[in-house]
């Protein structure tokens, strides 16, 4: 794609080709220095924003960080190099509190969070909205890859042209009105395109790496960020088999997620998962791979964005395609929604395996490459269906009676 038809292709995305005043959330990264290059060649009146979310000083320099440190720095230098203006916000405390704190809580819970989506949905799609509202910006623009555009009962959001960047998973607990004022550039292209812009555009970021893992856990050490943030929180416990026997001992059921097999410490006893995380008795249940197989998720706090006659339809089961973590393809299945308190529940007619609480579960309405994006919620518990008939599941008329 060239520079030019990029520039068409944003404006698709963004639906409007007027000029706009647009807050731009820069990371530091391609990605999102490409989405203010465009939108100030386009001639809207753009103002670049970073937040300092964490760790200023012990984050610069490091390679795959987000922002914090040298990040902030490349932000700077992308803005000066587009002429726009740049400001760097301090939210490390509401991070800390919105995002770390709840992350390290959910693991001591027994879950396994998703920051990513917290920070979404609490930091830069509420506060950093907020403050775009407080400068007199029309839209906040960001570099996510997902396709926002305009339906008929309002904005729509729609899986990314690129399918391996695509952050719908990420993006669930966007609302409709902030999608209102929403912008997401680089949901028509390819990471390719977007590379190859920012060395159109001389960026001198052009060849960062994309940053990597969560970005207050950089080692990939979740215990040592909880342990910091709590201590004293983790407390030793039984290891124990489904069968009821006790096997081992754990350090603390936050070293620990559904279906992690390695690090257990049971030679001899065959290959055996964490099919369950019980932090009240301490306790961690393994037990072989067949017992993660689940068909019934149950959900809480749920963002629909799907249409009114879907919401109506799904009050008694709606085919639709699941997605139940980050890394794997929807799958086919029938939501049963409850839109008034925002809970529902999820069947699997092809059962899934190692299912936890504490992730989400996204809603597509099919399997097409743009798919929509129903919605979402987050995991409360799961169900076991071995052994049972789980084939009429997959009908417009799910089993009501085995929701309970």
């Amino acid at each position: 794609m060239t520079a030019g038809h990029a520039s068409a292709a944003s404006k698709v995305n963004n639906g409007s080709s007027a000029r706009r005043k647009v807050v731009v959330a820069m990371s530091g990264g391609v990605d999102s220095s490409v989405v203010a290059a465009l939108l100030k060649r386009e001639g809207h009146e753009v103002i670049g924003i970073t937040l300092q979310l964490y760790d200023h000083g012990a984050a610069t320099g490091r390679r795959g960080s987000c922002c914090a440190g040298q990040d902030i720095y490349d932000a700077r230098r992308v803005a000066e190099a587009i002429g726009i203006p740049h400001y760097v916000l301090d939210y490390e405390e509401r991070f800390k509190e919105s995002v770390i704190s709840s992350f390290a809580e959910s693991y001591l819970a027994g879950e396994t969070p998703i920051p990513c989506v917290t920070c979404n949905q609490k930091i830069k799609f509420r506060d950093l909205l907020d403050t775009a509202t407080e400068l007199g910006a029309d839209v906040l623009a960001t570099g996510h890859y997902i396709q926002r555009c305009d339906g008929p009962y309002g904005p729509e959001l729609r899986r990314a042209a690129d399918p391996d960047r695509d952050q719908s998973y990420f993006l669930f607990a966007t609302t409709r009105e902030q999608l209102n004022r929403l912008w997401f550039p680089l949901g028509g292209m390819r990471k390719s395109e977007v590379r190859e812009l920012a060395r159109s555009f001389s960026l001198p970021v052009a060849s960062k790496p994309d940053s990597q893992d969560i970005c207050f856990v950089p080692s990939g050490r979740y215990a040592d960020v909880i342990q910091r943030l709590r201590p004293g929180a983790a407390e030793p416990g039984d290891i124990v088999h489904v069968d009821g026997r006790v096997l081992g001992r754990h350090e603390g059921v936050m070293h620990y997620t559904i279906g992690q097999r390695r690090g257990l410490k049971l030679a001899g006893q065959g290959p055996l998962y964490v099919v369950k995380i019980d932090p009240e008795r301490r306790q961690v249940i393994v037990g072989p791979r067949e017992c993660l197989r689940i068909s019934v998720i149950e959900l809480r706090d749920v963002n629909w964005l799907g249409r009114p006659d879907e919401a109506e339809a799904a009050k008694s089961g709606l085919n639709i395609r699941a997605r139940i973590r980050s890394t794997h393809s929807p799958v086919e299945a029938v939501l049963e929604l409850n839109e008034a308190d925002r809970t529902a529940y999820v069947y699997l007619p092809g059962g899934e395996h190692g299912v936890a609480p504490g992730q989400a579960c996204v809603f597509y309405s099919d399997d097409a490459p743009n798919a929509r994006i129903l919605g979402g919620g987050w995991i409360v518990r799961t169900r076991a269906s071995m052994g049972e008939d789980v084939s009429r599941w997959s009908t417009a008329s799910p089993v009501a009676s085995m929701a309970g």
